[in-house]
């Protein structure tokens, strides 16, 4: 069991670090898609990954686009806070690519629009936030993908 979880141009390095450990801790494979805000080497991001960073199944991109050729044909979902179906009515597949934005604006608004079917959100309780932390957001999702793999 293990999702492939993609990070659509990162920004936070203790984001990265904590979702590299998730990964690892998961099963799961990481792919961070260029622009870092951030260099892979920075210490905050080992030192959210803490030393498990080198057994993590990771995968680099240069661009958007050289993501999506090279995983062309895979199964998406993307995970948005302007998705219209909750996350828990993902149909969780094995080593499905879950689809993550930047901390800053999340996904590009292109991709948002040309896969909307497939765009789920978190929802939110309070009108005081507009958006988890990128770590929780991944957290909340691979662990409720498991979880219905694990049931069915």
């Amino acid at each position: 069991m293990g999702f492939n979880i993609v990070l659509i141009e990162p920004e936070i390095p203790m984001n990265t670090g904590n979702i590299g450990r998730l990964s690892l801790a998961s099963g799961s494979t990481l792919h961070l898609v260029k622009p870092f805000g951030f260099e892979l080497n920075d210490k905050r991001v080992k030192r959210a990954g803490l030393d498990y960073w080198k057994h993590i199944s990771l995968f680099i991109y240069e661009s958007i686009d050289e993501f999506f050729e090279i995983n062309k044909g895979k199964q998406f979902a993307y995970l948005s806070s302007h998705g219209t179906q909750d996350y828990c009515a993902i149909d969780y597949k094995d080593d499905m690519f879950l689809v993550f934005g930047k901390e800053s604006v999340g996904l590009p608004k292109e991709i948002v629009s040309e896969n909307s079917n497939f765009v789920y959100t978190i929802p939110l309780y309070s009108t005081h936030i507009r958006s988890l932390n990128l770590a929780n957001a991944v957290s909340i999702v691979i662990y409720e993908g498991i979880r219905n793999i694990k049931t069915r």
